[in-house]
């Protein structure tokens, strides 16, 4: 990847010094949590050149050092957002009973043991134990799953580190890692720009705006609003075009889709409408009963003349018999068995009650997936106007197949392969025994037949230095790259729809 001076320079003062550098000097020394704060502004380095920004954080554009990285993710943390903290499994078991009707049980049971009806009192206690237990249970098997989905989905992000591109997990990033963006990536923290080829970015997410953003690397005023910030590649944005290089500003919940999750998590929960309506049944019900239960007791002593031990005892079996103990069992085992058939159709429901505002679901808005596969390719044949050639083998390891082809196909093949090599962003690299690409699958597979063919690519690398780019996009279909030649010339070498 190309370092670009001129996208990183500073601005001279009236009498020639460096004031970004200044500016930097001053700021390095706010730097807390993550964020640069600055009176008033929390989020400034959008107003510091991309030079004062890589200075202030202590980085280059060969990315950290193995010690480096260690000392920053001791002192900011994981670039993860807090977690809600787990229930524990007690309370968690004591929230199947906070609901308005069981409470109206409970009373109705602890009445009937205390006037020796224990038959009556033991059935209304299993029912409401029976109702327990079950939504338990199926929130546990909930949980459990969604861990398990969560340790199967580990995004990660290609970043530069001690000169060499690699894959790293999101969670793994510390303020002045260099990330490399593309089309179709999440922006994986807060970044600073400090390169961009032509780069559109979706931020919906954070502005509300349907229209992605071009991103630049310009420095902006101080006060500009969240919207504006143009050379800014916010976390969880998602990248529509273009290619770009950008440095770690913010992590975590340093970031501002981690101030927007620390929002969330302070709203109050609301309930279901199913819920609300058993609770406001209950309520009602409750007042019923009450409310008879006094009227029958003044009747029966006042009017009918029966003693008043005798007529509270009548008068609480009456109210114990007519509330609906099976109720509560009826409704946890109808929303159980809805769970268990989204469960059929892959939909994983972490709460019973979520099921009815589910199931009044009538339009659900999600990103395309793909289809699951090892996300390798391997190039197969090779065509060209004086030839033809065969390659053998699967997958990333270049010892594992051989190209064949006819002799006439040399010369061509030769500016193919340097193409193949050169107009390339990925890596090749041999890790565990094992090959493995960092970057596009396809032009991993192109540097797997430069290699099978006998090239070396680090060395045609540095021997043909990329001077400018212009990254693939789907509007143009192909991607160009401009290199200097080992006789000082200039060559642009074109991938794709020309």
């Amino acid at each position: 990847m190309r370092w670009n001076d001129g996208d990183i320079r500073g601005e001279a003062g009236d009498d020639g010094s460096d004031r970004t550098g200044n500016l930097a000097q001053d700021k390095r020394q706010r730097l807390r949590g993550g964020v640069l704060t600055d009176a008033g502004n929390d989020h400034a380095w959008h107003a510091l050149a991309a030079e004062d920004v890589c200075a202030t954080l202590e980085t280059g554009p060969g990315g950290l050092s193995p010690d480096s990285i260690t000392e920053r993710r001791q002192r900011y943390g994981r670039n993860l957002l807090p977690a809600p903290p787990r229930r524990n499994p007690l309370m968690r078991f004591l929230a199947q009973f906070n609901n308005t009707l069981i409470y109206v049980l409970l009373g109705g049971a602890l009445a009937a043991s205390l006037l020796d009806h224990a038959i009556d009192a033991a059935v209304i206690i299993a029912v409401v134990l029976a109702n327990a237990v079950i939504g338990y249970i199926q929130e546990g098997r909930a949980e459990r799953a969604l861990e398990s989905l969560k340790e199967l989905v580990a995004p990660h992000a290609s970043v530069l580190r001690e000169d060499h591109r690699v894959t790293v997990e999101v969670a793994d990033l510390v303020p002045g890692d260099i990330v490399l963006l593309e089309a179709g990536d999440r922006v994986p923290a807060d970044l600073r720009l400090i390169e961009t080829h032509r780069m559109l970015v979706d931020e919906a997410l954070l502005t509300g705006e349907s229209v992605t953003a071009g991103k630049d690397v310009a420095p902006l005023p101080a006060d500009a609003p969240l919207a504006d910030r143009h050379n800014m590649a916010f976390s969880g944005t998602l990248v529509a075009a273009g290619q770009a290089t950008g440095v770690v500003v913010a992590t975590g919940v340093a970031t501002q889709i981690g101030r927007i999750s620390t929002m969330i998590h302070a709203v109050t929960p609301m309930a279901t409408p199913l819920l609300e309506q058993i609770d406001h049944f209950a309520r009602r019900f409750t007042w019923f009963v009450l409310m008879g239960g006094v009227l029958l007791f003044a009747f029966a002593v006042a009017v009918r003349g029966y003693d008043w031990i005798d007529a509270l005892i009548a008068v609480v079996a009456i109210a114990v018999g007519i509330v609906p103990e099976g109720l509560p069992a009826v409704i946890t085992i109808t929303l159980a068995i809805g769970v268990r058939r989204m469960a059929h159709r892959h939909a994983v429901i972490r709460k019973l009650p979520a099921v009815e505002t589910l199931g009044a679901t009538s339009v659900i808005c999600t990103d395309k997936t793909g289809t699951l596969t090892r996300n390798e390719m391997t190039v197969r044949s090779v065509i060209a106007a004086t030839g033809q050639w065969s390659i053998t083998g699967a997958g990333y390891d270049p010892a594992a197949g051989e190209v064949r082809g006819t002799p006439a196909i040399a010369a061509a093949g030769a500016e193919l392969l340097w193409c193949a090599q050169l107009c390339n962003d990925a890596e090749l690299h041999q890790e565990d025994g094992e090959w493995r690409v960092e970057g596009d699958p396809m032009e991993g597979a192109l540097l797997v037949l430069a290699r099978k063919a006998g090239e070396h690519v680090d060395a045609v690398r540095s021997s043909w230095p990329r001077c400018d780019s212009i990254p693939f996009d789907a509007a143009h279909r192909f991607m160009a790259t401009l290199h200097q030649d080992p006789d000082g010339g200039r060559v642009a070498y074109i991938k794709g729809r020309a």
